[in-house]
């Protein structure tokens, strides 16, 4: 299946962590944001919101990071651990998914795109919005190994591509004893961590080359 991508980009990471845990092969295929590349016709064609990732599965395209990872392991994975289908328990995945999204990322994403988008100077403020949410993520580890429950989710692949982005933008995570205790773990028990973090490397040096130009 081809897999449209930036590799340093963290929904893209979190996609490849999926097929890295459920042992699929992806035929990746790099999408240059900077050179527009996602505005060619042919692109479009297959993802009209032209965005990365989009994965193409026998004709089937779909795009949306966190919907890929579902459909990865519902029609791949071995058993449904990685994506329960008891309610509840999905129910809690999805929760920690549309969290990450919609809060955590969203708020690494205020920080820090305008600093080499717009080479505005790093906003404190945002910053703090940062650690408030990643407070509420220590909240939801509190006595669990894992960010929905006691076993690794592809709520873990998403929040850890995410939460490398963080300490990547200078999050110090020893102020969060839960993260962090769940940031060592995932760095043995979440498949792909070590591509995901060399990706993440190479991301920031790209964003710091940037903001000197």
């Amino acid at each position: 299946m081809d897999f449209y991508y930036l590799r340093y980009s963290a929904p893209c990471r979190a996609v490849e962590m999926t097929a890295k845990a459920i042992g699929v092969t992806l035929n990746k295929k790099t999408v240059n944001l900077l050179e527009g590349e996602q505005l060619k016709p042919e692109y479009v064609k297959i993802n009209p919101q032209h965005t990365v990732p989009t994965l193409v599965d026998n004709g089937f395209a779909i795009w949306e990071s966190r919907a890929i990872m579902g459909y990865l392991v519902e029609k791949y994975g071995k058993n449904d651990s990685l994506y329960p289908k008891d309610p509840k328990k999905r129910a809690v995945v999805n929760q920690r998914l549309y969290f990450d999204m919609g809060t955590l990322a969203k708020s690494f994403g205020d920080y820090f795109y305008p600093q080499y988008r717009l080479k505005q100077p790093a906003d404190p403020e945002k910053f703090k919005q940062m650690e408030v949410n990643l407070g509420f993520l220590d909240t939801f580890l509190d006595g669990h190994a894992y960010a929905a429950g006691d076993n690794v989710t592809i709520a873990d692949f998403a929040l850890v591509a995410t939460v490398s982005m963080m300490i990547m933008g200078g999050i110090d995570l020893t102020k969060f004893p839960n993260v962090n205790k769940w940031w060592e773990n995932a760095k043995t028990n979440v498949p792909g961590f070590d591509d995901n973090w060399d990706a993440c490397l190479e991301g920031k040096k790209l964003f710091d080359e940037m903001r000197k130009k």
